[in-house]
């Protein structure tokens, strides 16, 4: 197996009996067939699961509301994009010639979809309790030095929350619009609530980002709105 493998098992803390999962989940669709979407798909319950699972552990005087604002944080895009850089994965993602020179190495979704099926390709190769350690070992140190004070709200926890809390459905999001070359794309993603027939939109880089900037501008509008006499109100 290529060295640099090797050291991304080392730094993982898991080596892979079946070699090809490792592969799959650092090909990116544009290489070939075999790429780590659906590895991406399993990696992303599986690190949802184990994150919840250390929160759990760590804060155990903590209500739902803060471990699942805590997880928003640990989970999204760009704590993930850290962790893939940590790990060193712009060297060995695989990646069509093309994808390649226009940076697809160094782009956060492709880089963080890699981390989680990573995560899935290790459920897959050895089990839960492997995924486990895994994910304690890339996230264990920042869950056991921080406070859950220091986590402030994302837009899209935050919203929820609202909505909740006034016994409103969940937004729905949905990508309106893609904007530019497939390196390089800018997503427009809607946020509705239609309990209240209200849509915002937000631009982004990625989905995600598209998502939170959907949300924040959702928020502020209910923020608005939520005045004495107002049928938003509780």
């Amino acid at each position: 197996m290529d060295t640099r493998l090797d050291s991304l098992q080392q730094r993982l803390g898991h080596q892979f009996g079946q070699a090809r999962l490792l592969t799959r989940a650092l090909t990116h669709r544009s290489f070939g067939a075999d790429h780590n979407e659906r590895l991406e798909f399993l990696g992303d319950a599986v690190l949802s699961l184990a994150v919840s699972s250390l929160l759990y552990e760590r804060f155990a005087g903590s209500d739902e509301g803060d471990l699942t604002r805590v997880r928003a944080h640990l989970v999204r895009e760009d704590s993930l994009h850290r962790v893939a850089l940590t790990l060193g994965l712009p060297d060995v993602l695989r990646l069509s010639e093309g994808e390649a020179r226009g940076g697809g190495a160094q782009r956060p979704s492709i880089l963080a979809d890699a981390v989680e099926a990573l995560i899935g390709a290790t459920f897959l190769d050895g089990g839960f309790e492997p995924a486990l350690a895994v994910v304690r070992r890339l996230f264990g140190e920042i869950i056991a030095t921080t406070d859950i004070e220091s986590w402030s709200k994302d837009a899209k926890t935050e919203l929820q929350e609202w909505l909740q809390a006034r016994k409103l459905p969940v937004p729905a999001y949905r990508i309106v619009a893609t904007r530019g070359q497939a390196h390089a794309q800018t997503f427009e993603v809607e946020c509705a609530v239609p309990a209240l027939h209200l849509a915002e939109q937000g631009e982004g880089k990625s989905r995600r980002t598209a998502e939170q900037e959907a949300a924040r501008r959702m928020l502020e509008s209910l923020k608005a709105s939520d005045k004495p006499g107002s049928p938003l109100r509780s």
